[in-house]
């Protein structure tokens, strides 16, 4: 059994990143964990900060049953307030060193948003501490630094992302569609509003809201496919990519089989 730390900004971040991996991943028996750095207070248009994080903490238990029973945590920092600052890396070296995780998954550090510059960048920044005793001495020291990997985006400075990794969905997109749609304050409300998606806004019932979004997101994750086709066996109509990043541990065959199923 391996441990999956998948660590986002927000909730529903790792969800459209790396959603059907870990449903992949539950379903053969390993030990898969959400982590949002943020609770997400700040995504919305109507709701105050307060009643929108108990909405979203209530979104991301929904979500994690969609996805098979993972974990689905959050370090409760404000929406818009993640720094990478040395009291969040430590908190971040911390949970890290609890968990012990095979795998960690996270942003890129080069993004529009400054949450998720600042999530990737605390996953950098600990990537090397989580290993050293003196740092954080109250929890043990890992032996072995995790393998990194980063969510795919279309950045293209410093560098364009580039997919080491291909992992196939068809078998599982419908069940990480359902996932995705469980953050229902985002999908049928805030992005839907700062996205401009109009034949979701003006829906006449949820239920036609809910098929324009699921057209919506077939088409999402049907594009690393078509960006990267080599990653992926021949016919494959979904999938996800992923980034092996230098700064982790050595990507290992026990871990890309568990991904890709080969």
């Amino acid at each position: 059994m391996l441990t999956f730390l998948m660590i986002g900004a927000h909730p529903d971040d790792m969800d459209l990143c790396c959603g059907g991996l870990a449903v992949r991943l539950q379903a053969s028996g390993h030990r898969v964990i959400f982590l949002s750095m943020t609770n997400g207070n700040a995504g919305h248009i109507t709701m105050q900060p307060e009643e929108l994080r108990a909405c979203r903490l209530a979104e991301m238990t929904a979500a994690a049953e969609a996805f098979g029973g993972i974990r689905y945590e959050t370090m409760d920092i404000n929406d818009g307030y993640l720094t990478a600052d040395i009291a969040t890396r430590d908190r971040l070296i911390r949970y890290i060193r609890k968990e012990k995780p095979d795998v960690i998954i996270t942003h890129r550090s080069c993004d529009y948003h400054p949450d998720h510059r600042a999530c990737g960048q605390l996953v950098m920044d600990c990537s090397y501490l989580v290993g050293v005793p003196l740092i954080c001495p109250e929890a043990e020291a890992l032996r072995h630094p995790p393998v990194i990997l980063l969510c795919e985006d279309s950045f293209t400075c410093p560098a364009p992302f580039r997919a080491d990794i291909g992992v196939p969905l068809d078998a599982v997109i419908d069940q990480k569609i359902q996932g995705v749609l469980c953050h229902r304050s985002q999908f049928f409300e805030w992005l839907a509003y700062d996205g401009h998606w109009d034949d979701v806004l003006n829906a006449r019932t949820e239920e036609e809201a809910a098929g324009h979004l699921k057209r919506r997101l077939s088409a999402r994750f049907s594009k690393p496919v078509q960006r990267f086709p080599s990653a992926f066996p021949e016919g494959t109509s979904y999938g996800e990519v992923f980034q092996i990043d230098e700064y982790g541990g050595p990507m290992t065959d026990t871990i890309r089989a568990a991904m890709t199923g080969k």
